[in-house]
């Protein structure tokens, strides 16, 4: 199992592993023959703000993004960044052998070493252990609107 920092030569690997994780989610295959390229324009325009991480063994099996945002200056202060780990996907028959934690780890790696003042997500239930275990814990300090619903 290799895990290493995503590359433009890796958008084709990316998009499959976002289109089984779109198969597994909704339960059926999505069919949309347009997928590919909407999601090669959306890389595009993503790159300069987020950065990839993929696992791959004989095939991909597994990914994470993680957006930066870079705070507003403030006189007297140094400028900071902070990061929002998004898009974690492990396929299903490489979950529990640690690909997340792998996976995880690069990506809070890289915010270390770009001296990220947080890092912060929205994890699925399923994934809180996995979260937790690499020192995340609730976020009393955030606060989430919600739209409002259509009727």
């Amino acid at each position: 199992m290799i895990v290493r920092q995503a590359t433009d030569a890796d958008i084709a690997s990316v998009a499959l592993l976002r289109r089984l994780w779109t198969d597994e989610d909704d339960g059926k295959p999505s069919g949309d023959p347009d997928f590919e390229a909407t999601f090669a324009e959306w890389w595009a325009q993503e790159r300069s703000r987020r950065e990839f991480w993929i696992a791959e063994d004989t095939e991909p099996v597994g990914f994470i993004s993680l957006v930066e945002f870079s705070r507003m200056p403030r006189p007297t202060r140094p400028p900071s960044k902070w990061g929002y780990i998004s898009n974690f996907y492990v396929r299903l028959e490489y979950r529990s052998a640690g690909v997340g934690q792998e996976l995880l780890a690069a990506a809070l790696k890289h915010a270390d070493e770009r001296g990220y003042v947080r890092v912060v997500l929205s994890p699925t239930v399923r994934a809180i252990p996995l979260y937790q275990r690499a020192g995340f814990g609730p976020a009393d300090s955030l606060m989430l609107r919600q739209p409002p619903t259509t009727a």
